[in-house]
């Protein structure tokens, strides 16, 4: 492991939370799965870092099913979330994202907490994480504070993070009878590539096929991934046919503002995002139907 000057595993949600506020201003860096961080450390951008290691903390470390929610731990690697049969069958679409980040050597060591807080627009595990309507449990020298997932990425490497806080877990909604989400990327490559664009779906629709509830989150269109608005109030008390269906895509396609890159222009990107979200939206309410 690369050299840090202070290393510290803390065993508890209260040590860590001790040992955040005897920092004294030294700069802190949370170890989760450490793909990133270690990779950052390495290249010397970190040269006197206090490293706090989180995966010895049972609340980071959990995945617990409650009756009313769910609770991922932020350090829980990839592979035991997309190992998971109940999380396979609440949230389909949430282990679609995750299963996407990195190779099987990665997959034992990137988490829910690094993805989100490494800000990428382009993170695969973030939009069905926001699109879920889900909170995060956040530690700091303030103490603790719940805040929606959606308002933690601000820009391109930025979260709303505070000096010493890390994010300890993330709290889901139980999906409700008919509901049911989806993830669909696009990538030049079939693996281990960025997305040009991903989608998440949630919907819930009810017994005659009518959509009551939708939201739609689409990654690598925007600084952050943006939350598409438009595209549910296009979907909710409509039937979902293929007519709706074709128009949330269109509306979905003139959203955000790409960049032009190696992976594809702003206009592919646009188009991209439009297909991307029709198919989305398709499994998704396909996966509710057969969740009443």
């Amino acid at each position: 492991m690369p050299s840090a000057s202070t290393y510290s595993r803390p065993s508890s949600l209260d040590e860590a939370l001790t040992l955040i506020q005897s920092t004294s201003g030294k700069a802190l860096k949370i170890l989760a799965g450490g793909t990133d961080l270690l990779i950052q450390m390495r290249a010397g951008l970190y040269p006197d870092t206090t490293l706090l290691d989180i995966k010895n903390i049972p609340e980071t470390m959990a995945i617990t099913i409650e009756p009313n929610q769910i609770r991922i731990g932020a350090a829980v690697p990839a592979a035991e979330i997309c190992a998971n049969a109940q999380l396979q069958q609440l949230y389909p679409g949430l282990v679609e994202g995750i299963e996407y980040i990195g190779s099987t050597q990665i997959q034992s060591r990137a988490t829910f907490g690094g993805n989100l807080c490494n800000a990428s627009p382009a993170a695969d595990g973030v939009p069905a994480l926001i699109a879920a309507g889900g909170t995060c449990l956040i530690i700091g020298p303030e103490g603790r504070r719940i805040n929606p997932i959606s308002t933690i990425c601000t820009g391109p490497g930025k979260t709303s993070l505070g000096q010493g806080e890390f994010i300890a877990e993330f709290i889901l909604p139980m999906p409700k009878p008919g509901s049911a989400d989806a993830y669909l990327r696009f990538t030049p490559r079939n693996e281990m590539d960025i997305a040009v664009v991903g989608v998440a779906a949630n919907l819930s629709v009810d017994a005659d096929g009518t959509c009551t509830h939708a939201q739609v989150v689409i990654g690598a269109i925007a600084p952050t991934a943006l939350v598409a608005s438009d595209v549910a109030t296009c979907l909710i008390g409509q039937p979902l046919t293929p007519e709706i269906i074709d128009k949330a895509g269109e509306i979905a396609s003139q959203l955000g503002s790409p960049l032009t890159d190696k992976r594809g222009t702003s206009e592919y990107r646009h188009q991209i995002a439009g297909v991307l979200t029709k198919r989305a939206i398709k499994i998704a309410a396909e996966r509710a139907k057969k969740a009443h």
